[in-house]
């Protein structure tokens, strides 16, 4: 089968697109730096909470494989790029995958080829460091021998009503001629495609999305802490703002925030206006502040139910459920569950956690197992605190079984030993 697009990066951002791909008719090529991934992969294994192994397993007899060899990517008429884009140690956008991503994929782009973008980074890089590598590398041009674009990446894993297909996508090009070239790529597997007057703009708009969440949880977030203090319910606050038809959108306090995006994209814009106009984005800047402390509140909350039951942090067994970034997956980046379990550990607590997705679980060096039993450890933990509200628990039931809950996700019923965020 002649190679139509190859997807490099096979994560949770490529492997969905390959597949979605592959199931319109495409012949698809998955190019991955990890030999672990390609050989589960070519084995019918996945390693992503949106895919089944079935589903890898219809991939491969739609004619998918995935590879390491970098020559597999000779010929390909479009090649897009899914590597991760970390922080770094200054607070911006790591750039080492994409660029190495990039000097591969620019040894085997020939005239016509299409090459997207859909790493999340700063407004300017497909222009300024994709271009440019590229076209040193293959002699040609952008825009004039070979097609270049960016388009953000819309995952959101465990979703089970938005996916590849039905997510609109968003696509800027290098010129209009590559965003019409680049939009009728994606229209061959996507229902609604949304044309970005240029890169920039495309590249903007993903950083827009992550810091309009960003800002708003941080807003509930200090809501939280200021309604504790005032005795009023936030929950019943949100669940009687949300009745107006307009103007408003419900979100809600938690422990943190976690995952590959809002803690991580809205710093790559913050720091971007730092460096290029040299002053701070104040909103973002505010938001991270509020949202990194959540944790330690979470923290000085469990302090002092344990002090109302005449308990001390230190001896007290605290069960954690949930240490996942977001309910019902597994992926555990950027979890605030990590810097609230080493803040009670720190303090002398005998932390255990249960989580149905997670088995194993490493915290500051040590590995923990997730409880056997949780209604036993229920019965037992000095304090049950509900970090992430997987559709497996019940939360009547972990109300009804604890000694005393503190619940930062509001699935509990309120009563005299549950306390709310």
């Amino acid at each position: 089968m002649s190679t139509d697009v190859a997807v490099v990066g096979l994560g949770y951002v490529g492997l969905p697109l390959a597949q979605e791909a592959s199931r319109s008719g495409l012949g698809v090529l998955g190019f991955d730096v990890s030999t672990a991934v390609v050989d589960g992969l070519n084995a019918g294994r996945s390693h992503v909470d949106d895919l089944s192994d079935a589903d890898i397993d219809t991939m491969l007899g739609a004619g998918f494989r995935a590879t390491t060899d970098e020559t597999d990517l000779d010929g390909a008429d479009t090649i897009v790029i899914c590597v991760p884009t970390p922080l770094s140690d200054d607070g911006g956008p790591d750039l080492t995958a994409v660029k190495a991503a990039v000097a591969t994929v620019a040894r085997h782009v020939r005239a016509g080829t299409l090459v997207i973008l859909e790493s999340t980074t700063y407004p300017g890089t497909t222009d300024e460091v994709v271009r440019p590598m590229l076209e040193e590398a293959s002699g040609l041009t952008a825009g004039r021998d070979f097609h270049l674009a960016f388009s953000p990446e819309r995952i959101d894993p465990g979703n089970p009503k938005f996916g590849m297909r039905n997510t609109p996508k968003v696509v800027g090009g290098q010129t209009p001629a590559c965003t019409e070239r680049a939009a009728t790529f994606y229209r061959r597997f996507v229902d609604i495609v949304v044309e970005a007057k240029g890169t920039r703009e495309a590249e903007t708009a993903k950083l827009l999305e992550n810091t309009y969440r960003h800002v708003n949880i941080a807003l509930v977030n200090e809501m939280a802490r200021f309604c504790h203090e005032l005795g009023i319910d936030l929950w019943d606050v949100i669940r009687l703002a949300k009745t107006k038809p307009f103007g408003f959108q419900a979100f809600y306090p938690g422990p943190g925030v976690g995952g590959h995006c809002i803690p991580i994209d809205p710093n790559y814009l913050s720091h971007n206006v730092r460096v290029r106009l040299g002053y701070p984005f104040r909103f973002v800047e505010l938001a991270q502040e509020i949202n990194a402390t959540m944790p330690a509140y979470v923290v000085q909350r469990i302090q002092n139910i344990l002090n109302t039951d005449g308990k001390a942090v230190n001896g007290s067994t605290i069960l954690l459920l949930g240490v996942t970034y977001k309910p019902d997956i597994a992926d555990q980046r950027e979890s605030p569950a990590v810097p609230l379990a080493k803040r009670l550990a720190s303090l002398g607590a005998n932390v255990v956690f249960h989580d149905p997705k997670v088995p194993t679980w490493r915290v500051d060096g040590a590995t923990l197992e997730s409880v056997p039993d949780l209604d036993a450890s229920l019965a037992s933990a000095d304090l049950t605190v509900v970090l992430q509200p997987h559709s497996e628990y019940d939360g009547t039931l972990i109300a009804k079984t604890a000694k005393r809950v503190f619940d930062t996700r509001g699935i509990t019923p309120a009563g005299d030993t549950v306390e709310h965020m």
